[in-house]
């Protein structure tokens, strides 16, 4: 007997092959029959009218912390996401040296990902050295399956320990990274990721630790993954402008050492600078002709930005402006209620770049999305520049005033960038792009600012149903059996025989999240943005339920995929 069946669907197996009317039945956690299945089964499932496809993959993620205090690595796994890989950008939280490694890490999480500082230290002791025994922690405990790079940034800070953030590294400090990695990888680390992104810093304005790294840190350490099986490298660079050769050669030399494919976050086709995502992606051209393998992450659509108060993150970049929101906050309640730091903020608008003002600070044109008291609700879905004429008041001060009277929980979301028809078909044109891959979802970071952890259903609802951009069968192959190759994931990413029955049943007709709110259920209370999914009927993890209609089922049969064991090496060349 089957433990389950899954009848008159519409099977779309994940390789990009027509869908089809069948059914499909499990047993220990495998596929076993797939088409006509006429075995009894435990549990059977009438899917009528509604695609069964294999469990999504999201190799881009930033759950590292949020597996110790959310084992369903929410929203992810209520759209279907059955594997997640984390540790990306050269930002995992394992191997730990010691509690002082620990504590940077966080104070650096809280700053480049974006995820609140009491909510990081509220939700583990941090009381693990190597990369397995992280893993160890949460190994069957979770709702999905997850993976983890080793990140660069750890390593160097727990081999090199303040001086990371200064000093180029010595040989010794080099030789012992490179012990610290394999360690990691031999403890079930996925691969190795860094960053050398302008962007990211800590929050003492220092860059992270691998941007101190030259080239030939970086391609030694490289060269420490190719001596483990079923593991890949993550990158991250500065996306805003054109590589420049030095770059691209790194990123080829990066996949030449490792013998791996390196992917990098993320390729932004916009119809503002259309040559420059054709230019970025001419870097795959680069790498292939030389034996490497570089492969882009590209977006659904851009994030709907939100900013507030509370973090003040971006923000904290216009100048001056770091100085008055990095306060506790009943300090920042009080002095930005004050003219005189009011008017060091508007000084500090004045001062920025034209690009940094159009950006970030164009407050006339916020929206007020999201309020949390009766005397501001009456401004949710307005125009912030309309509610200041109003009341006569500047742009910036009806910002202020709002926030304060909201305890600076008030979320404002900026002017929506490249949603103009001609980005949807750029955009389009690299999801279908064989030297790229549809991803960049940084689930789990950035909480209280951006949809992108929701590109799944956004893909499905907008990319397909609505602009019809992309065949269903090739939406869901780009979520499936494309991420599961392109990480080693053999047994995963396909309706195959033998496979693991990580299972999402969706009706393609109502597939879609429900509106961004706050949900204040972060450790120490810290809030989060969240969208509920909408037309995801069932998601099955290695043949068990863990959510119906929405309604998580209270079963966790998520591992932690652990490279070798679990995964093949990757190939540097993708089968067509």
């Amino acid at each position: 007997m089957l433990d389950l069946r899954i009848d008159n669907a519409t099977l779309i197996d994940g390789t990009g092959a027509p869908g089809r009317t069948g059914s499909l039945g499990v047993l220990n956690g495998r596929i076993t029959t797939i088409g006509r299945v006429d075995e009894p089964a435990r549990k059977i499932i009438d899917a009528e009218g509604r695609v069964l496809a294999p469990g999504f993959i999201d190799i881009h993620t930033h759950y590292d912390a949020q597996v110790f205090w959310d084992p369903t690595l929410s929203p992810s796994s209520h759209y279907g996401i059955t594997t997640i890989v984390g540790g990306n950008c050269g930002f995992s939280v394992a191997p730990l040296a010691d509690g002082d490694t620990g504590a940077y890490l966080m104070r650096m999480l809280s700053r480049v990902e974006g995820m609140p500082l009491e909510s990081l230290k509220a939700c583990s002791d941090w009381g693990w050295n190597s990369f397995g025994e992280y893993l160890d922690r949460f190994d069957g405990k979770l709702a999905i399956n997850a993976a983890f790079m080793v990140g660069h940034s750890a390593l160097r800070r727990s081999v090199m320990g303040e001086r990371a953030n200064t000093d180029a590294a010595t040989p010794a400090d080099l030789a012992a990274m490179q012990k610290l990695l394999g360690e990691s990888l031999a403890g079930g680390g996925i691969g190795f990721s860094t960053t050398i992104s302008p962007a990211h810093s800590d929050p003492d304005g220092n860059p992270v630790p691998s941007r101190l790294a030259n080239r030939a840190e970086m391609v030694a350490l490289a060269g420490v993954v190719r001596n483990f099986p079923g593991t890949s490298i993550e990158f991250s660079l500065d996306v805003q402008v054109p590589f420049t050769a030095e770059h691209v050669q790194l990123m080829t030399d990066i996949s030449l050492a490792a013998e791996r494919p390196l992917n990098w976050n993320a390729l932004l086709p916009s119809a503002r600078a259309p040559e420059l995502f054709k230019s970025q992606l001419a870097a795959s051209d680069h790498a292939a002709k030389q034996g490497a393998r570089v492969v882009p992450l590209v977006v659904v659509k851009p994030g709907d930005l939100r900013l507030n108060f509370t973090s003040g993150f971006v923000l904290d970049l216009l100048p001056g402006w770091a100085e008055i929101l990095h306060v506790p906050k009943a300090e920042r309640l009080r002095t930005l209620a004050e003219p005189s730091v009011r008017a060091i903020l508007q000084a500090g608008v004045d001062e920025a770049p034209a690009n940094m003002r159009a950006s970030y600070a164009n407050f006339h044109d916020w929206t007020v999305a999201e309020t949390f008291s009766p005397a501001t609700k009456p401004h949710e879905g307005k125009v912030v520049g309309d509610v200041a004429k109003a009341a006569g008041k500047t742009s910036l001060d009806m910002v202020l005033d709002i926030a304060l009277a909201d305890d600076l929980k008030t979320t404002f979301v900026l002017p929506r960038r490249h949603n103009d028809a001609e980005s949807w078909e750029l955009r389009s044109t690299a999801w279908l792009d064989p030297r790229a891959l549809i991803g960049a979802s940084d689930a789990g970071a950035h909480l209280d600012m951006t949809d992108s952890f929701a590109f799944f259903p956004q893909l499905l609802s907008i990319g397909v149903r609505e602009k019809k951009l992309i065949s269903l069968e090739e939406a869901v192959r780009q979520l499936t059996s494309r991420p599961a190759r392109l990480m080693g994931f053999s047994d995963r990413g396909e309706l195959k025989v033998g496979y693991r029955a990580d299972l999402v049943v969706f009706d393609p007709a109502t597939i879609d999240h429900g509106p961004l709110h706050t949900r204040f259920d972060l450790p120490a209370g810290a809030g989060r943005l969240f969208a509920e999914a909408i037309g995801v009927g069932h998601v099955f993890v290695n043949g068990i339920e863990i959510f119906r209609d929405g309604q998580f089922q209270g079963a966790y049969p998520g591992r932690a995929i652990r490279s070798g064991r679990d995964t093949t090496t990757p190939p540097m060349v993708e089968a067509q």
